[in-house]
């Protein structure tokens, strides 16, 4: 096969998924060929801790395409096979048989991994984390009435494996190491609706603990053991404690690598003719002005279509705000901008805290950063208006349910 001709996909998720498909749409007519160390064919990780997770989304549904997709579409897939390295002065990637393909333009969709534990009793059989689809089949069986799940972590996938766990009828503890879960992502207002939502629900939550050992006999833990002595039980330990951008081949490659694949706007790395996107990137972003790493589906949703395009040599740019969501219980939450701990003045809230059900928004000076839904629908188009706007907004009118978001635009 021609490698100038020649498109290789790195990544087993949706962001490699979308590539292909965005390839071929944009009239990529080469050969093209997509290596995950997967078994599976690309897939969409958000159902792993959510709907496939709490057994209503069956496992088709997780695809990104239906597997006659790549066959109709001339996509080459090589599953269960690692890259072992990039050479980018030949232009080839070299496969974990000792293989290598030449390619004309490569993608970097290489995703992330869990953050494991240090401590003693990590390695035990039950200790479990999520990232992969068998993580979630094994989550599930461990989700059963009456088990004791200890879930280390209190971010999104800590609390999402948490609701999960109680919808199955399990008794769960939740350890963090902050007040409040979420703490540093909402800001303490918001962060409490979250805690409040999982203690209704039955969710035993331990703030401001270390963890010192996990405890077990027979290979399988029995418990987890935190610094002041306190003991909990244990049927199973799920740990929840970040991810960590994949960029080893990077790396190796000689990419410029800081948090992630440094790219620019147009998703295009240090070197030429590699590319990256997904949870792997850390894309300048023209509108932020600044380079941002999104550890969240939509930018693997979105991300592929201006990487196939600069792949093939068109002016595309990434521009679209950071999006994300959840869904823990009764409460969905859509999150649309982006800040930082330290970079907003304060939060301003329309709606009632109380039944669950506002926007608020993340505010400096008078100019909205960001705004979260949670069970309030169709509000994500005008945050985001919002914030693109950089227009200056009282706070009251903000907190005004009565006053449309819409109106509040230039």
């Amino acid at each position: 096969m021609s490698s100038v001709n020649t498109f290789v996909i790195v990544g087993g998720g949706l962001a490699a998924g979308k590539a292909a498909e965005a390839l071929r749409e944009h009239g990529h007519t080469g050969p093209l060929l997509v290596i995950s160390d997967e078994k599976e064919p690309p897939y969409v990780r958000p159902p792993l801790s959510k709907g496939y997770l709490l057994g209503k989304e069956e496992r088709d549904s997780i695809f990104v395409h239906p597997e006659e997709w790549y066959a109709k579409n001339a996509v080459d897939l090589f599953l269960g096979t690692s890259v072992r390295a990039v050479d980018p002065l030949a232009k080839e990637v070299e496969l974990d048989n000792g293989r290598r393909v030449s390619y004309g333009g490569l993608l970097l969709a290489t995703g992330s991994s869990p953050r494991r534990l240090r401590i003693p009793g990590a390695d035990l059989g039950n200790v479990l984390y999520l990232r992969r689809v068998g993580d979630s089949e094994r989550l599930k069986a461990a989700f059963t009435a009456g088990a004791r799940i200890v879930v280390i972590g209190d971010g999104w996938i800590g609390l999402e494996t948490a609701a999960a766990a109680r919808m199955a009828g399990a008794q769960v503890t939740v350890l963090g190491h902050g007040d409040l879960p979420l703490m540093k992502v909402l800001g303490r207002e918001a962060a409490e609706v979250f805690a409040q939502l999982h203690t209704d629900h039955g969710v035993r939550l331990r703030s401001r603990v270390e963890v010192e050992r996990i405890t077990g006999a027979g290979g399988r833990a029995d418990g987890v053991l935190l610094s002041d002595g306190t003991r909990l039980d244990a049927d199973a330990v799920v740990v929840g404690v970040g991810i960590t951008p994949n960029v080893q081949l990077a790396e190796q490659a000689g990419l410029e690598v800081r948090n992630g694949i440094v790219t620019d706007a147009h998703l295009r790395s240090s070197v030429p003719g590699i590319y990256a996107a997904g949870d792997v990137a850390n894309a300048y972003h023209p509108f932020l002005d600044r380079h941002v790493r999104v550890e969240h589906w939509a930018n693997a949703l979105n991300q592929p279509e201006t990487a196939a395009r600069s792949m093939l040599g068109q002016d595309a740019v990434y521009d679209r705000l950071p999006y994300f969501y959840t869904d823990q219980y009764d409460l969905g939450m859509e999150y649309t901008g982006y800040t930082e701990a330290d970079g907003y003045d304060r939060v301003v809230f329309r709606g009632d805290l109380d039944q669950r059900r506002f926007v608020a928004f993340w505010m400096s000076g008078r100019r909205v950063l960001a705004g979260m839904n949670v069970n309030v629908w169709d509000v994500v188009d005008p945050i985001r208006a919002l914030v693109q706007s950089r227009t200056d907004i009282d706070d009251a009118l903000l907190a005004d349910p009565e006053v449309p978001l819409g109106s509040l635009l230039p």
